[in-house]
């Protein structure tokens, strides 16, 4: 499943660095997770790096983008192709 960030979100700015998918991004007014980007850190890390430094726990699973783990390693192979093909 997609991650996402909600209204607790304080703009503290720790977690779009972290995103090796480059999917964080600021919104009109909170940090935006880009769903189709966003691969949970698989094929990176073991745990969502964004969830891991967030000091306000303000990160979710996105419940209405379910995605398995295999296709979050097909969207994740998908973007190194797109990143490599740049």
């Amino acid at each position: 499943m997609a991650l996402l960030i909600n209204e607790l979100c304080v703009n503290c700015d720790v977690c779009e660095p972290v995103c090796p998918n480059k999917a964080i991004y600021q919104g009109e007014s909170i940090y935006e997770i880009a769903r189709e980007r966003c691969t949970e850190c698989v094929g990176h890390h073991e745990v969502p790096q964004c969830v891991e430094v967030c000091p306000v726990e303000c990160i979710d699973v996105d419940v209405a983008q379910p995605e398995t783990r295999g296709q979050l390693e097909l969207k994740y192979r998908a973007l190194m192709a797109e990143e490599n093909a740049a």
